[in-house]
């Protein structure tokens, strides 16, 4: 999901695949089985984009430079889970040079809530529109209701129009299946 991944082709990757089963169950004189892929995050992955407001910037002077935004760990879990990293841009600045290395923070209350490590990026602002390509695979089915929070709204975008496709959670989605023993009332 960064700038330099060579990722193999969908031909190159059956080909591959299909070379290894095929020597193995020659060597194993067994007969050739059955190979179904899932592919994953290589058809969705590239179809996705993920927008975050950013809300604050803080600097801890000759450390780094924080720009933390109104999402993070709940809505993509894969920087902390597994160290996946993404590139970014500042979309409502998008014609801007970079001008310094920004670390993306997440707004959960969690050292491991850190989007991208390192991005280059003009000097960020609150309330810059933060765009991270490559978000489509498995960023909504990971998503989580961490420290209570909803989860954000899906819009597919084709031909220049827009539309809501998962509505924005809201706080009586987040309780409403919450019961409280009618002891506790008293």
């Amino acid at each position: 999901y960064v700038e330099g991944d060579d990722p193999p082709t969908i031909e190159g990757f059956a080909a591959a695949v299909l070379d290894a089963v095929r020597e193995t169950c020659k060597t194993l004189a067994v007969p050739l089985p059955q190979v179904v892929v899932e592919p994953g995050r290589s058809i969705a992955g590239p179809a996705g984009t993920t927008l975050y407001t950013v809300g604050a910037v803080k600097e801890i002077p000759g450390v780094r430079l924080y720009a933390i935004v109104d999402g993070g760990m709940g809505d993509n879990i894969r920087p902390a889970l597994y160290q996946a990293q993404y590139e970014a841009a500042l979309a409502n600045r998008i014609t801007e040079r970079p001008a310094t290395t920004v670390t993306i923070a997440g707004k959960y209350c969690e050292s491991g809530d850190v989007l991208i490590q390192k991005v280059h990026l003009p000097y960020p602002a609150a309330g810059d529109i933060l765009a991270v390509p490559a978000t489509g695979a498995y960023n909504y089915t990971m998503a989580m209701n961490y420290n209570r929070l909803p989860r954000p709204a899906m819009v597919l975008v084709k031909e220049g129009r827009a539309e809501t496709i998962v509505s924005r959670e809201s706080f009586e989605d987040l309780v409403c299946n919450d019961q409280i023993p009618e002891r506790l009332w008293k």
